[in-house]
């Protein structure tokens, strides 16, 4: 008989996840459902995730342990955020406005506004607003059921603010109970000081930047705007090679505004995400679906910056790619905390079925950050990161958007939500 310091009994439904992962095509649609289920953890970690019947034949409450009745809730895997902006200054509502009128993302940043306004905002703030900041936003992250997000940097484009938002991102993670994965996005854009000399401010990435990045152990991925106007193919190798040599692992912005062949990079580089991919090529599809690099969909940005383009979702689905969904939160062009936004959005603006959205925030999120071994399903052994939902059945987790529905949330089975309310202590 297996010990629990956590039994959560009662469940009316509890979307487990299980199984092999990734999951590509119809194993997207397998959410190993338990009808009448309970789960118990032990030190964070799951012991038992079966019927509610079963559990008191496999599992025992230690003394001082905690039993939830979760009366009919459903239960699902906590949410996974593969790609956000997290430590940014200020917002860009003027600019939105602008959109709104006909503006464009690139004629914004031609007036140097769009990232560099974030950039300015950035550099100005000090360590401890930012981090006060931040910490609001993952709370925010929580109370909708997010537990692990990654993080990039991205609005610094100087050594000094780069790696101020890599340390926030640090004290974060020491703070507040969302899991946080770093990554050095120092390539996001090209800072106004260096618009007319692109290689010298390159020259600063991979010569001085990187090296203080990685002597500090700030990130753990390296990631790229390879998009027309921003990096070529032949400059995102540059910066990659760079970042790989100290260590880290690729991910790349790929094919968000024009088709220059990211997604084909992404595999060729061996990175373990490409994101956006909103004008990926049939080719690109292709290539995806034969790897194990990772297609990150970011569904609020087309919508935030009204596109009229949606990634090929189906399509890189039907192929057999591995496909996740992701906020993209950022001030200018994805605004929203929210993956149960986003897992909506995917259905109704991209063309997921429910279970293959879900599967996207989940398990092949997990996958996405590298963290599938211990998070993405509800299965013995990996933590125990759940959310609860007063909702009906799963599929209210999508066919009733507006309210959130969810009620409890744990975290390496931790208390973390309850009744709606944040427990950090």
């Amino acid at each position: 008989m297996k010990s629990a310091d956590l039994v959560i009994r009662g469940l009316k439904q509890l979307v487990t996840c299980r199984g092999p992962i990734p999951k590509r095509k119809q194993a997207m649609l397998d959410l190993g459902i338990i009808e009448g289920a309970a789960i118990a953890s032990a030190g964070g970690k799951i012991v038992y995730v079966g019927p509610d019947k079963e559990l008191d034949v496999e599992v025992k409450v230690a003394p001082g342990g905690v039993v939830l009745e979760a009366c009919g809730l459903v239960g699902f895997p906590g949410f996974v955020d593969p790609h956000t902006h997290l430590p940014f200054a200020g917002t860009r509502e003027e600019e939105f406005l602008l959109r709104l009128r006909g503006a464009t993302y690139q004629e914004l940043a031609a007036r140097g506004l769009g990232i560099q306004t974030t950039v300015r905002a950035t550099r100005e703030i000090t360590t401890d607003e930012l981090t006060r900041e931040c910490f609001s936003r993952l709370t925010s992250m929580l109370l909708l059921g997010t537990t692990t997000i990654e993080a990039k940097s991205g609005y610094g484009l100087n050594l000094e603010t780069e790696i101020k938002q890599l340390q926030v991102l640090q004290e974060l993670r020491k703070i507040h109970p969302v899991e946080i994965i770093p990554t050095f996005l120092g390539a996001h854009e090209v800072p106004a000081e260096y618009k007319n000399n692109k290689p010298a401010y390159i020259n600063l990435l991979v010569n001085e930047i990187l090296p203080e990045v990685k002597e500090k152990g700030l990130a753990e991925f390296i990631d790229v705007f390879c998009e027309a106007g921003v990096y070529s193919p032949e400059e995102t190798r540059i910066i990659a090679a760079a970042g790989r040599r100290l260590g880290l692992k690729l991910r790349l912005h790929a094919d968000e505004f024009s088709s220059l062949g990211g997604a084909e990079l992404a595999v060729e580089l061996g990175a373990v995400s490409a994101d956006h991919l909103i004008h990926v090529s049939q080719k690109g599809v292709e290539t995806l679906a034969r790897s194990n690099t990772t297609a990150v969909l970011l569904p609020m940005v087309p919508l935030f910056l009204r596109l009229g383009q949606l990634p090929p979702a189906r399509r890189l689905i039907d192929a057999g790619a591995i496909v996740a969904i992701a906020t993209d939160f950022n001030p200018g062009s994805s605004m929203t905390e929210s993956m149960l936004l986003v897992t909506q959005l995917a259905v109704f603006l991209l063309g997921f079925q429910v279970e293959e959205a879900i599967t996207a925030a989940t398990a092949n999120a997990a996958y996405a950050l590298e963290r599938h071994d211990r998070i993405g399903s509800l299965e013995p052994g990996k933590d125990m990161d759940l959310v609860l939902c007063s909702i009906p059945n799963y599929i209210h987790l999508i066919y009733h958007p507006g309210p959130n529905p969810i009620v409890h949330v744990f975290k390496k089975g931790k208390w973390v939500v309850r009744e709606g309310k944040i427990r950090l202590n």
